[in-house]
């Protein structure tokens, strides 16, 4: 995660080892609008979260917002095997998609093997696991290519907006912010070693990797303010202090130990 000025400094060592992305027209981000599905009881973020060496989402992208029943989707299986991410996607429209997902009638071109093996691979995912959409997640992408490596990628996303309701790529992308305006999310996609010149400069500049999940942030976030409506934790504002955010403590049960957050929320042990 990088502050502005990080990102700054940083993009000015990027623009000389690596090109932008083609749709980054003019310089300028492009947007990513995503509807992740998932079972009645959020078995999959649920597992996901755990960080288990095997896990795998489902979601379905758009780069249009609204997207209009003749635009252009992506249904994505997106898998993780010890550290290692995998995508496997088919294309089709996003009324296309509609009618796969509600009744699993397939678009009428499926001439691609590679289309035919990917549908196979979405029907024993829909066969095991229930799904019906869940969370909304859109953001703003900024993304590079290594000049002497394609297939070195980094992305900077900003304006990470989450919801659960309102849930289809043909409405508007708008909802909670899950990150501060002055942050940007970046992600290295590269198969082999990292370049040296990103390696200083991750360390002169004091980036360090940590582990951050769109959707688990954002069912994290639901499942808090879940429990605080219930009133399973009430709000407090400390004595003394001007604007300091409201801290939330557990009222269920006072005499288990308690532990803060970065976001300063008090939860049990």
């Amino acid at each position: 995660m990088l502050s502005l000025e990080q990102y700054e400094a940083l993009l000015v060592e990027v623009k000389k080892y690596m090109d932008p992305d083609k749709f980054c027209i003019g310089g300028k981000d492009y947007g990513i609008y995503n509807l992740y599905y998932d079972t009645p009881d959020d078995y999959l973020i649920r597992t996901s979260l755990e960080k288990p060496k095997y896990k795998e989402k489902l979601r379905l992208r758009s780069y249009y917002s609204p997207a209009a029943p003749s635009d252009k989707v992506f249904l994505e299986i997106k898998k993780k095997v010890n550290g290692i991410v995998t995508k496997r996607r088919v294309t089709m429209t996003l009324a296309e998609s509609d009618a796969y997902m509600l009744q699993r009638q397939k678009p009428v071109d499926l001439q691609k093997y590679l289309q035919k093996q990917i549908f196979a691979e979405l029907d024993v995912f829909l066969n095991t696991y229930p799904v019906a959409p869940k969370q909304y997640i859109s953001y703003q992408r900024s993304a590079w290519f290594g000049k002497d490596d394609p297939d070195f990628r980094l992305t900077f996303d900003r304006e990470i907006t989450e919801r659960r309701y309102d849930l289809s790529l043909g409405l508007p992308s708008y909802g909670a912010k899950i990150i501060a305006p002055n942050q940007r999310l970046m992600e290295v996609k590269i198969a082999g070693a990292m370049p040296l010149w990103l390696s200083q400069a991750l360390s002169r500049l004091k980036i360090y990797k940590i582990s951050f999940s769109k959707y688990g942030t954002a069912y994290s976030r639901y499942i808090r303010n879940k429990l605080y409506t219930q009133k399973h934790f009430q709000a407090e504002t400390p004595t003394g202090t001007a604007t300091v955010r409201p801290i939330i403590r557990q009222t269920v049960n006072e005499s288990l130990a308690e532990r803060r957050t970065a976001s300063g929320i008090l939860l049990p042990r």
